[in-house]
């Protein structure tokens, strides 16, 4: 009976394990106030048929795009905050919503994520801007889709906020009682990319993450070329804004393309 009730729960998680990774908020979200600093709604074409909302803020004459993708919860309207501070520090923004989020058509998978990402890159080429003025900043899963991308394009900087190795392996740590590893199918297998990147890379992860440990960010930043730079905070949590994570993020930035980047005049 034990062992019956076992291969359930297995054949349970793996079935089921999509509802896990991915947790999205499926209403449209609303521009508001961005609206006010030239944010503008945009619409991504993916190369399997599908129109994607993206939230779009045109960079300055000759200034970098931070190319935003996001993590496994919510959608980016839950970022609002987040677009203003680069708004404020000078970046252009493109942040993506991936399929199945934020009102999109589709349903979340790694390879869609992919698709959706390579999407944002060809929206980009359209509009002239060209990849060395490309910033990717991931942000928990969006850091496995922000890896990929860099590693077969090469930006101008990539910025990781509590990334991991691969799904499976905080699978694994978060199910230590399942085969957990070999039952995940969407893995975004950041350790296996990370070293194709050919960028300077910054690294942001708390001590006290309950959600992706630290020691997979340290891991991952390990594996990284050089250059690279890390904040490995004391606390914070999961979310950069905990520990200040991203004018740290900017920071960084200043110092690698600060050439470029100037404060945008006050609204």
């Amino acid at each position: 009976m034990g062992v019956g009730i076992y291969l359930l729960v297995v054949a349970a998680v793996y079935l089921g394990q999509r509802h896990l990774i991915f947790r999205p908020d499926t209403g449209r979200p609303v521009l508001g106030a961005l609206a006010q600093l030239g944010v503008r709604e945009v619409t991504l074409a993916t190369a399997d048929g599908l129109s994607l909302l993206a939230w779009y803020l045109p960079p300055s004459e000759n200034a970098p795009i931070i190319v935003y993708f996001h993590g496994n919860g919510g959608h980016i309207g839950y970022r609002s905050p987040r677009l203003e501070q680069f708004a404020a520090a000078g970046f252009g923004v493109l942040m993506l919503e991936y399929r199945g989020y934020g009102g999109n058509p589709g349903a979340p998978s790694e390879a869609g994520f992919y698709s959706d990402a390579q999407a944002a890159l060809d929206f980009l080429a359209g509009q002239g801007i060209a990849p060395v003025r490309r910033v990717f900043y991931g942000e928990s899963l969006g850091t496995g889709v922000a890896v990929c991308m860099a590693a077969l394009s090469k930006p101008a900087a990539l910025v990781l906020e509590a990334p991991f190795t691969s799904v499976a392996d905080v699978a694994q740590d978060r199910l230590p009682w399942l085969p957990a590893r070999l039952l995940v199918s969407d893995r975004f297998d950041s350790l296996a990319l990370i070293g194709e990147v050919k960028a300077p890379i910054l690294v942001m992860h708390a001590n006290d993450d309950p959600i992706v440990p630290v020691r997979f960010g340290r891991a991952l930043f390990a594996a990284a070329p050089e250059p690279k730079e890390s904040l490995f905070a004391a606390e914070g949590g999961h979310f950069a804004g905990g520990y200040g994570g991203i004018d740290a993020a900017i920071a960084f930035l200043r110092r690698r393309i600060g050439a470029r980047v100037q404060d945008r005049p006050a609204q």
